[in-house]
């Protein structure tokens, strides 16, 4: 086979969404995979399955399998002779079918089958209940995932910060005051954003969520839209409580020819870009931008030789990565920057739903052409990858190397050593304030910079009612104000008098 013959496109998309009237019914997460994965092969003609020689599966949380590729693959009756389990993350989906395209493109692979799920609402329901599942037994002996407490600061996970929805809120307060934004009109930028989403997932049938939601509903303080961490409502988080599985099938041109697919209903795979921060976020040069997110859409953009994007997929875990992406891509607030729905709306099955937008995206592009751009990013705005896709052949073929690393270095910044906190003056970098179920103030963590120039962290108390006004003033960010940094078992900071 000629390296024309072997272009990657993608043939088969296929997805399931589980809402069981009892648990006994319920799918465990590789029968949602092995559902999604069958509809992908209908979907790709019904005859590519058993040609399945890659597979590869995006990491699950809500159950433990000691080896979830060779279970997906016993349930589809299919004998892959290469297999992968990704790490976490969620721009994997998008790296994974960018992966198994340069898989096919080198000879290495004919049919690659890309599939992920989750069922966190099956899986709470029982335990909320205290009743068994019907799946398998849960693998207590499988290797777990990822401790954060591994990478990140001891600081940061002593403070709290060390889930992902305490942590990018640093990232919307320094990118806004960066852009020269009051707290009130970044808080309604993420609102309209967020019912752009909001209104596509109400259309998408795969969609957990399908109801249009507006700006004001999405901004409004309520019972059930209580504050999280500050400056996120409840519905502008992601939301993991879903049954959702996703698969998509890549294989060459020839073979898609060999299948008797039509060329209408293959999507061809352009390229892409990957790039990463520093896993340890405060060993980053700020937070009002991602010089790996930047390198990465440029890369995208550069890929595209001048060509827009007609479609858009920007994840959408925690409104500042697609407020951050859509302005390093130029693009008007009008531009409506999903095809799937984004995680609080159509679902979050965790790290599978790029696969969703995936199979979105490829949906999209049969159907009105065009070019379109997958762009995901995973853990705390640290790993990034872009993926183009087109519903026509593209004149250049696939490019192996991907990685933007070294653009991304170059735009990188001095990062400021990380210090233990001492008593002393110190000035804020950025802050969220986490809130419990009843609305009250759990604590504020503050990101600050000493008087010698270091970098450290610090909580502010539930009681210290004047520093949190400051905080969550809707009139103006405290970036830069100064402060007193009180050191202790736990150390707070106390901003000082205006």
């Amino acid at each position: 086979m000629t390296p024309d013959e072997r272009a990657p496109v993608i043939v088969g998309c296929g997805e399931a969404v589980d809402r069981p009237a009892t648990l006994e019914q319920a799918l465990d997460p590789v029968g949602l995979m092995a559902l999604a994965a069958r509809r992908a092969a209908q979907d790709a003609g019904g005859r590519l399955l058993g040609r399945v020689d890659r597979l590869d599966v995006v990491n699950l949380v809500s159950w433990r399998y000691a080896d979830p590729p060779a279970e997906l693959a016993a349930r589809l009756g299919i004998v892959p002779r290469v297999t992968s389990y990704a790490p976490i993350g969620g721009e994997t989906p998008t790296k994974l079918v960018h992966e198994a395209a340069l898989a096919i493109a080198r000879g290495e692979a004919q049919v690659a089958l890309i599939a992920g799920a989750e069922a966190q609402h099956s899986a709470a329901r029982a335990q909320k209940e205290g009743a068994a599942l019907p799946w398998p037994a849960f693998a207590r002996d499988a290797p777990g995932r990822i401790e954060r407490a591994t990478y990140l600061h001891p600081l940061a996970v002593a403070l709290g910060a060390s889930l992902p929805v305490n942590v990018y809120p640093f990232y919307d307060m320094a990118s806004a005051h960066g852009w020269g934004q009051t707290p009130a009109e970044a808080w309604a930028e993420s609102a309209d954003l967020w019912a752009h989403y909001a209104a596509v997932a109400a259309t998408n049938p795969s969609s957990w969520m399908r109801r249009p939601v507006d700006a004001e509903e999405i901004a409004t303080i309520t019972a059930d839209n209580r504050l999280i961490a500050w400056p996120y409502t409840k519905l502008m988080v992601a939301n993991p409580m879903v049954n959702q599985g996703a698969a998509v099938i890549v294989t060459s041109l020839a073979i898609a020819r060999e299948a008797g697919i039509d060329p209408s209903h293959c999507v061809h795979v352009v390229g892409g870009a990957s790039a990463d921060e520093p896993r340890d976020y405060l060993a980053r040069d700020g937070y009002a931008s991602s010089p790996a997110q930047d390198a990465v859409l440029h890369r995208a953009v550069a890929l595209a030789e001048g060509k827009p994007f007609d479609a858009i997929e920007l994840y959408s875990c925690f409104p500042c990565v697609p407020k951050m992406a859509r302005r390093t891509l130029g693009l008007d607030e009008s531009v409506v920057p999903t095809v799937t729905g984004g995680l609080t709306f159509f679902g979050a099955p965790l790290n599978a739903y790029m696969l969703h937008a995936a199979a979105a995206m490829t949906r999209r592009l049969r159907a009105d052409a065009g070019l379109g751009l997958l762009y995901g990013q995973g853990e705390f705005v640290t790993k990034h990858h872009a993926l183009l896709l087109a519903n026509e052949r593209p004149e250049r073929a696939l490019d192996p190397d991907h990685s933007v690393a070294a653009e991304a270095e170059a735009r990188r910044g001095t990062v400021p050593p990380i210090v233990e906190p001492t008593d002393g003056p110190a000035t804020l970098e950025a802050a969220t304030v986490l809130y419990r179920r009843d609305g009250a103030v759990e604590r504020g963590v503050v990101i600050l910079r000493t008087e010698q120039g270091g970098r450290t962290m610090a909580a502010i108390p539930p009681d210290d009612r004047a520093t949190l006004a400051i905080i969550t003033d809707g009139d103006s960010y405290a970036v830069g104000r100064p402060g007193m940094l009180i050191a202790g078992d736990t150390p707070r900071w106390i901003i000082a008098s205006a």
